[in-house]
C-alpha cells in the first residue's frame, strides 16, 4: 500500500494512493464505517498502519477502485509532508564511499556517524528550500528513509522488517561550508529550516521486493546528479534499524535517513529532486534567502 498526505480544505490529512489519484482515509471511514487514523502519524502509532494495510491487501484495494467519486485526480493533488512531528530523525553520514570525497573524508566503516535533526527542518514535496543567510554553499541529498512502526529496543537485524511501517523519498540538506569550517559543526549544518523534506509516498514494505536492490538518485535541474544501488551502502537498511535500536528505544513514526550517493551543491532558482525506483518523486525548488 501507498499513503500520503495531501492538502485539502485547509487541513493536511492522510490518503491511500491509487494509479489514477487519492482517496483520502476520511472517505474510506465514511463510505465502510471504519474509524481509522486520518493522520500518517497516528494511523502509526496506534498499530491502525498495519489494519488498514491487511484490509488493502485483502479486497480492500478492489473497493478503493470503485470510489470514483471520493478519487482525488494526481494533477489537482498537492501533497503535505507525510507527518510533521516525529520523535526522532535521524541522518546517516557518508554512507556510500563514493559521498565521502565530497567532503575529502574517510567513510566510516565500524559504525554509522549518525546525527540528529530537529522536526522544525521538516518541508514536504513542492515546498521550497531555502538557502539560509549564513551559507554561501549549501548541498542537497537525495536519501532512502526508513519509517519505524512500532516501539521496539534491541531489534536484530534479521527481524528489522517486523518493527518497519515503509520506506520514503527524502531530500536532507547540509550548509556543507558551515560544517568544513568543523566537523562539530555538523548539527548546526543541518538544522535550518527547510533542511529536511520528506514525501509524499509512505510505501510499505509488502510494496517492495528487495530494498537492497533499489536505486537512489539526486537529481537537480532534471539532470542524475549522482545515484547508487542501497546494496552499496556500507551500512544497509537492516544494519541500522539494529543498530539504532541497540542505542536507544526507537518509536513509531521515527525516521532513519540512510544516506546519499553523492550531495549537490544547490543554487537559487535549482529544482532538486530525489528519485528512487518505484516511488513518486520528491520534487522541491530552491530559493536563496540572500537574494
Amino acid at each position: 500500500m501507498r499513503l500520503a498526505t495531501i492538502k485539502k480544505d485547509g487541513l493536511e490529512t492522510g490518503g491511500i494512493m491509487l494509479p489514477q489519484g487519492i482517496i483520502p482515509i476520511s472517505a474510506v471511514n465514511q463510505k465502510y464505517d471504519r474509524s481509522w487514523n486520518t493522520e500518517l502519524l497516528e494511523l502509526i502509532k496506534s498499530g491502525q498502519l498495519e489494519e488498514i494495510n491487511d484490509w488493502y491487501c485483502n479486497g480492500g484495494r478492489e473497493q478503493l477502485e470503485a470510489l470514483d467519486e471520493a478519487i482525488i485526480p494526481m494533477d489537482q493533488v498537492q501533497f503535505a509532508p507525510l507527518y510533521r512531528h516525529p520523535r526522532k530523525i535521524f541522518g546517516i553520514g557518508l554512507n556510500y564511499v563514493d559521498h565521502a570525497a565530497d567532503l575529502a573524508e574517510k567513510a566510516p566503516n565500524t559504525e554509522p556517524a549518525s546525527f540528529f535533526k530537529p522536526d522544525t527542518t521538516i518541508i514536504g514535496p513542492g515546498d521550497e528550500i531555502k538557502i539560509p543567510l549564513q551559507s554561501e554553499k549549501t548541498t542537497a541529498e537525495a536519501e532512502l528513509g526508513i519509517i519505524f512502526s512500532k516501539e521496539c529496543k534491541d531489534v536484530e537485524r534479521e527481524g528489522w522488517l517486523r518493527v518497519v511501517a515503509g520506506f520514503t523519498t527524502i531530500i536532507d540538506m547540509t550548509a556543507e561550508d558551515i560544517l568544513r569550517v568543523n566537523p562539530r559543526y555538523l548539527t548546526r549544518s543541518k538544522s535550518f529550516d527547510t533542511f529536511f523534506s520528506f514525501g509524499p509516498q509512505l510505501v510499505t514494505s509488502d510494496e517492495i521486493e528487495d530494498v537492497l536492490k533499489l536505486k537512489v538518485a539526486t537529481v537537480i535541474n532534471g539532470q542524475v546528479h549522482a545515484e547508487n544501488f542501497v546494496s552499496n551502502m556500507t551500512f544497509p537498511p537492516d544494519f541500522l534499524v539494529s543498530f539504532h535500536s541497540k542505542v536507544m528505544k526507537m518509536l513509531p513514526g521515527d525516521i532513519i535517513s540512510t544516506g546519499t550517493p553523492r550531495a549537490v551543491h544547490i543554487n537559487h532558482g535549482d529544482v532538486v529532486e530525489c528519485w528512487i525506483d518505484g516511488f513518486e518523486p520528491l520534487v522541491n525548488p530552491v530559493i536563496d534567502l540572500k537574494k
